[in-house]
């Protein structure tokens, strides 16, 4: 595995230097930010529709962004990083924010809470606690992306605030379709469903049988 990782860098190091690959070599974090969306579009596509091959496929595509921009990162002439440094603080971030695994009889420093966690809700909200405060976030509602679907970021922002004990009346909005939208929303957290999900699964449904009716 080291050895074909090695090989994935060293390839994308030739496609970025000079005599490589002029599409490549142009490329910035910024312009990059497309595909990155579309791949991890395509990998759930290939995990809801059990493929194998395509979910092979689509994790290679990922990694190919991780390296990319990895590689761009170390061309930085104040800050740069590699993908070494990626990994390495990948690695740091899991074993800190698993105490459960790698130090059980500790307390964790960074949320101040015993690490004896016992199922999945409690392990969640350590998790948010101690992100919370390695990024010194004033509020458990930080850092959810903007750029996430409207319905995606409703149901991150409702499990947040659920994990942190927070409440807040449901949306008034006198039946209008976004306060109905958040309601569903707030049902499927009850319920434990994911809302992006079923609805994109629905779609699927209901896509395939348009398709079928347009064949007829």
């Amino acid at each position: 595995m080291t050895d074909a990782l090695d090989e994935l860098v060293a390839v994308m190091d030739r496609l970025r230097s000079p005599g490589g690959c002029p599409w490549d070599a142009e490329q910035t974090h910024a312009s990059l930010v497309p595909y990155a969306l579309e791949e991890a579009y395509e990998l759930a596509e290939a995990v809801e529709h059990d493929d194998r091959a395509g979910l092979r496929e689509e994790l290679g595509d990922l990694l190919l962004q991780v390296v990319f921009h990895a590689r761009i990162a170390a061309e930085h002439p104040d800050e740069p990083f590699t993908v070494d440094d990626v990994a390495r603080d990948l690695v740091d971030k899991l074993v800190r924010r698993h105490p459960h695994v790698f130090a059980p009889d500790e307390t964790d420093d960074a949320s101040g809470d015993a690490t004896d966690a016992t199922d999945d809700e409690g392990r969640n909200v350590r998790w948010d606690r101690i992100k919370r405060a390695e990024k010194q976030r004033a509020s458990a509602l930080d850092g959810v992306p903007l750029a996430l679907g409207a319905l995606a970021r409703a149901q991150k922002v409702v499990t947040r605030a659920d994990r942190a004990g927070l409440s807040a009346p449901a949306p008034a909005g006198d039946g209008s379709l976004g306060a109905r939208l958040f309601a569903l929303v707030l049902e499927a957290r009850a319920t434990g469903l994911d809302a992006e999900g079923e609805l994109r699964r629905t779609a699927a449904d209901w896509e395939r049988e348009a398709r079928a009716a347009e064949g007829r």
